[in-house]
């Protein structure tokens, strides 16, 4: 694959490590049952969605605006509660988890967003830090307080995705592309088993989001976890997926390899808006 190639991070005490190299795509990770979500009226924004990903599978869902990608996201990590149905993450039933335990399953979910949800008066580092607070308590947070070790950690992510010239740079002097990797390195510093991507390339430019796709791939394949991915571009996921989940309305209607994918299949995905969303299902691997 071309562009930046990532390489695993050293042992950190304080980290939990989980930045290993294994793959196992055989054991679940994400289990959702049945999940339906109402916000209002009789129209539900989820409709009876059900399936599994594995551990250091990557994944990413497809659809038009509107269809429930967002929702879907926030359902996994809890942002929103579910109407019914049932979100597992790593064996545990996400609704059923309280405060404590809820702050902890969600330091195993990192999330990357759209607009880069950035404090931009601040660094490079005090942004990916404060991937940590999840890990510390309200006090320790509020006056930053963090170890040796984490600040290490910190450095050696930023080098990773080559953003070692802005180490103390403001947020708000940065392009895009690089916001966004502050994003990933801010994901990536929690130790995550998942990483939840919300349209990570929408706003960039196709560099900036080619290398954006790169590192979120290689993160996958070379430290073992898992990506879930929104995306509007057929051809971005079908050149860096290793399945796709295709949602219309709030309901699943795709569920496979990017080999599986077909024009018939998109066309029922996207509706109709499938004719902007149509890509050459010959030239797969272009972006």
């Amino acid at each position: 694959m071309r562009g930046v190639t990532l390489t695993p991070l050293p042992h950190c005490n304080k980290c939990k490590g989980g930045l290993g190299v294994k793959r196992e795509l055989s054991v679940p990770l994400l289990e959702l049952k049945n999940v339906t979500k109402f916000y209002h009226g009789t129209t539900p924004a989820l409709a009876d969605v059900s399936f599994s990903i594995a551990k250091g599978e990557f994944v990413s869902i497809i659809g038009p605006s509107g269809a429930g990608k967002s929702t879907l996201l926030r359902c996994i990590n809890r942002m929103i509660e579910v109407t019914s149905g049932e979100v597992s993450v790593d064996g545990v039933i996400v609704s059923e988890l309280r405060k404590r335990n809820l702050r902890k399953l969600r330091t195993k979910i990192g999330m990357i967003f759209q607009h880069y949800n950035l404090v931009d008066r601040l660094t490079v580092i005090e942004n990916v830090l404060h991937g940590r607070l999840g890990y510390k308590s309200t006090m320790a947070g509020v006056l930053g307080r963090y170890s040796q070790e984490e600040k290490r950690h910190a450095y050696r992510i930023i080098n990773l995705l080559g953003l070692e010239g802005q180490i103390y740079q403001r947020c708000d002097k940065l392009s895009g592309g690089q916001k966004q990797r502050v994003g990933i390195a801010r994901a990536l510093i929690q130790d995550p088993k998942m990483i939840l991507c919300d349209e990570p390339i929408a706003s960039l430019d196709p560099n900036s989001a080619r290398i954006i796709m790169d590192h979120l791939k290689n993160v996958s394949i070379e430290m073992g976890i898992t990506v879930i991915v929104n995306l509007h571009q057929v051809n971005v996921a079908l050149k860096y997926s290793d399945r796709i989940i295709g949602v219309n309305k709030g309901k699943v209607v795709f569920d496979g390899s990017p080999n599986a994918l077909t024009a018939e299949q998109i066309s029922e995905i996207y509706g109709s808006d499938s004719k902007d969303m149509m890509v050459d299902l010959g030239e797969r691997y272009a972006i």
